[in-house]
């Protein structure tokens, strides 16, 4: 049997380190010099050969996290892929950035945060055509997971797309806390004053004991943004005060950052391989090459955005010291 000509981590390099194309073609023309370099064909036959496992993720963001203790934060993000007609796993998701339902990948993720860290530990694709699973089936399975591998959280953050009873209810079962939003339209019970939308509901800043049908006392917060938006938070900690919901919910945002870096720095969007495994590969890659850009960012204090530049910044200084298009 031939042995691989490159590995796992040679991606995961290659991701950090390119500007812009993410291509296997490409993946093998910066590959340093040696007597046999790998080809495309070897990068394009990793893609294909890995097993998608997101336990492989977590055996690397081990060492990072602390699972007594943090914040665990569950979002989805969606991939833009505007022209991939024949890339499989792409369909029409809602994307938050361009406000609009698009072509794309839905990645799901689990992040840990303590407030000075951000670490995926476990993430799945949405897929529903092929496997059946929706997002809050992917959820339940990332909490158990979460469960399984030890992890006793000081609070679980997610918004209202992931608030049904059942996952409520899941939450509590692991005997967890959570924090999340409510739509406007949530009926819930104050003051014993009959069930009610909860944007008609009498809710303080400071947080307020209500009935939630189906699940029990929770307390919900009424936030009330700069431009006058008004969102509802809502946890089963009936002892939570708004400084410790607002510390949950600022750690809470950390994913976003996550999901900005990911597409930025690792590359998660631009792959152009078509099968639906491939794809999950890069996904995984590029969710490892995040690992390792935030650790640095951990040790140093380097920024992801300053590390990806500095890799670049040493090609354009070595070009200027050396150019090689000139006008003679």
């Amino acid at each position: 049997m031939c042995l691989a000509k490159c590995r796992d981590t040679d991606y995961i390099d290659f991701l950090i380190a390119t500007p812009r194309a993410v291509t296997c073609t490409e993946a093998a023309k910066v590959q340093p010099d040696a007597p046999q370099p790998p080809a495309h064909d070897a990068f394009t036959r990793l893609l294909r050969r890995l097993e998608p496992d997101p336990e492989t993720l977590w055996q690397e963001a081990r060492p990072m996290v602390h699972t007594k203790g943090g914040v665990l934060v569950v979002d989805d993000s969606t991939l833009d892929k505007p022209y991939a007609e024949k890339i499989e796993l792409v369909n029409r998701h809602w994307s938050g950035k361009h406000k609009a339902v698009v072509w794309g990948i839905n990645l799901i993720t689990m992040v840990w945060t303590d407030g000075d860290r951000i670490t995926p530990v476990d993430y799945r694709i949405y897929d529903k055509v092929h496997d059946g699973l929706t997002k809050n089936d992917h959820f339940l399975a990332m909490l158990h997971a979460a469960k399984g591998r030890g992890f006793e959280p000081s609070c679980v953050a997610f918004d209202s797309w992931y608030s049904s009873l059942e996952n409520l209810k899941a939450v509590r079962e692991l005997g967890w806390t959570f924090l999340t939003q409510l739509k406007v339209n949530r009926k819930v019970d104050v003051a014993r004053a009959g069930t009610r939308a909860v944007g008609e509901a009498a809710i303080e800043v400071s947080g307020t004991l209500a009935h939630l049908p189906g699940f029990g006392a929770i307390r919900v917060f009424r936030v009330v943004s700069r431009d006058g938006d008004v969102e509802y938070w809502a946890t089963n900690d009936l002892a939570m005060d708004e400084l410790a919901r607002l510390t949950v919910a600022e750690r809470s945002w950390s994913i976003e950052t996550y999901h900005r870096v990911l597409k930025q720095c690792c590359g998660v969007e631009r792959a152009q391989v078509r099968s639906a495994r491939g794809q999950r590969n890069h996904i995984g890659m590029s969710i490892r090459a995040f690992l390792r850009l935030e650790r640095n960012f951990f040790r140093t204090g380097v920024s992801w955005y300053e590390a990806k530049a500095r890799i670049i910044r040493e090609a354009v200084r070595a070009y200027i010291a050396q150019p090689l298009y000139k006008l003679t």
